[in-house]
């Protein structure tokens, strides 16, 4: 598929059997039967365990996983290596160290001319957020969501991930909403908003209940409008 591609999750779940119906539709995306797929999992420091999840969410007999790893690295030629992948998958974690980190290596620059090339950019939690201009986070303080203002704004304006699983989203993200924060969206565990360019192209979602919303101020109040997300399996 030509153009420029990002897919934010909300979240994703463990599902019992196969791939996630949100790995599956990045996959396809590609328009190739075995894609590249690179994850890039700074924002959990390369945790070994995740790792291990995103080779086993991702098997080698749907795509080519591989992974670019930081905090050990073994890539010379970050450009390069982004630049060879069909589909580039951030997992969750820490959004601020993963932006510094990114910064610090050029991997920002990388992405962005990914992105420009059509490589498929995706995540969820902080892979869904680093691509807008702001949003909620954890990063600071594990007991307190609180808004992060730096993101790499491929995206414009702010993004709230698992907008039904963790009960200080929703207020948070009205609060600041209410408060002069630029409007955006806000997306379920499990679904997931396909953006073509900087255009919203399509809701998704893998799980019944389970949607994104377009959240803004009109007329001095914050709306939040459900989409109509397609499901997917």
């Amino acid at each position: 598929m030509e153009g420029k591609h990002i897919v934010a999750f909300g979240g994703t779940r463990p599902v019992p059997v196969g791939m996630h119906p949100m790995h599956k539709y990045v996959l396809t995306l590609t328009g190739k039967d075995r894609p590249k797929v690179c994850c890039i999992p700074t924002a959990t420091g390369d945790s070994s365990p995740h790792l291990v999840q995103f080779y086993s969410n991702f098997p080698a007999s749907a795509c080519e996983p591989t992974h670019l790893a930081l905090f050990n690295r073994t890539v010379r030629d970050i450009r390069e290596f982004l630049l060879s992948q069909d589909v580039i998958l951030v997992l969750g974690g820490n959004t601020a160290n993963l932006l510094a980190v990114w910064r610090t290596h050029g991997v920002d620059v990388a992405l962005k001319e990914a992105w420009e090339a059509g490589i498929v950019l995706c995540g969820g939690s902080a892979g869904s957020l680093c691509w807008f201009e702001c949003g909620t986070t954890d990063s600071f303080d594990v007991n307190e969501l609180k808004s992060i203002h730096d993101g790499l704004g491929f995206l414009p304006g702010s993004h709230c991930p698992h907008y039904d699983g963790e009960a200080q989203r929703r207020p948070l993200y009205h609060s600041l909403i209410a408060a002069g924060f630029p409007p955006g969206y806000a997306i379920d565990d499990d679904a997931a908003i396909h953006f073509e360019g900087t255009e919203l192209s399509e809701a998704v979602s893998g799980r019944a209940g389970a949607t994104a919303y377009r959240v803004e101020l009109a007329g001095g109040q914050v709306e939040e409008t459900p989409l109509d997300a397609r499901q997917i399996s």
